[in-house]
């Protein structure tokens, strides 16, 4: 795999792009703002990790603007602009290449399966750090890793050249055939957390007190029993440790959903709690810690709008 498209200039975007710029992949990096898109196009991304900081050229473009054939489409976006970001590459779903989404929550996978075949879809999780700063500016420190998979049989095995290609930029990749654990794993940690920092307003470390540590508790054993009548058997003592590490360790981080409601944004909610919920009623589970948390995730977008 050689051409790659990256659909979604946020951090994570970025990051991917210069990553694997870096490593000699032909890569063309798209979002729907033609003014930053020029600025990435013509000045670069400016990349600043272990290594230093240093200014990587990318291709930049519209997505009606770029030409296939291509061998991967990777999509960044928010889990609300996932069947938007798939349709905007439909012309590039030519039967061989595959796509590849990373993004939190479910349905993402099933939003894309919807334009490219669900056999050339892969999915995945990742905890590598990154953040935008301004237009082109994109910084990530420490460590984080990759776990990806097919969305069907089918496509496992070419999981393998993915995280091969990723692996190319330094990014940490294995393929993983229980990679629909590993969504539903971050899902029940992101469920906990995320939703409790965006109503209660308090970066991670506010929220360890016994309270916070019971609805994250409740959350999580919903999340996990929702994913059992699915057959996807999640390691709750993982997501507990998880949750306890960053509690412990992450103290001043302020949630990415929190930052979303601080900035006027729509939050992911539909795509984590309320998926959650979605699917637990369907199964007949009830799940009144996610759906609560999710209700008042949407009051408050309510009262944004």
């Amino acid at each position: 795999m050689q051409d790659i498209v990256i659909v979604g200039a946020g951090a994570m975007g970025c990051l991917f792009a210069a990553r694997l710029a870096e490593a000699s992949v032909s890569v063309t990096l798209v979002d729907v703002d033609p003014k930053r898109l020029a600025l990435l196009d013509s000045k670069g991304i400016l990349l600043s990790d272990d290594d230093g900081e240093r200014i990587v050229p990318v291709n930049a473009a519209l997505a009606g603007d770029v030409k296939g054939p291509v061998d991967l489409v990777m999509v960044f976006t928010k889990g609300m602009h996932s069947a938007a970001a798939a349709r905007a590459v439909a012309h590039l779903a030519d039967g061989n290449a595959y796509a590849l989404t990373l993004q939190n929550g479910i349905g993402n996978a099933e939003a894309i399966a919807e334009v490219f075949a669900p056999a050339r879809v892969l999915m995945g999780v990742t905890d590598l750090p990154a953040d935008l700063e301004g237009a082109r500016r994109v910084e990530s420190h420490g460590q984080g890793h990759i776990r990806l998979g097919g969305f069907t049989a089918e496509a496992q095995p070419a999981a393998h050249a993915v995280a091969t290609l990723l692996n190319r930029g330094r990014l940490n990749a294995e393929a993983d055939e229980a990679v629909q654990a590993a969504v539903w794993e971050k899902v029940a940690f992101n469920a906990a957390l995320n939703a409790l920092a965006t109503v209660t307003g308090l970066t991670v470390g506010g929220m360890d007190e016994a309270p916070g540590r019971r609805i994250a508790a409740a959350i999580v054993g919903e999340v996990v029993e929702t994913a059992a009548a699915q057959g996807i058997r999640l390691e709750r003592s993982r997501i507990d440790a998880r949750i306890a590490f960053a509690l412990a360790n992450h103290r001043n981080h302020k949630a990415s959903m929190l930052q979303d409601r601080l900035a006027g944004r729509p939050t992911e909610i539909e795509s984590i709690n309320g998926a959650v919920v979605r699917v637990a009623d369907r199964f007949g589970i009830g799940a009144p810690v996610t759906s609560t948390l999710a209700d008042l995730v949407r009051l408050l977008e309510t009262e944004r709008a």
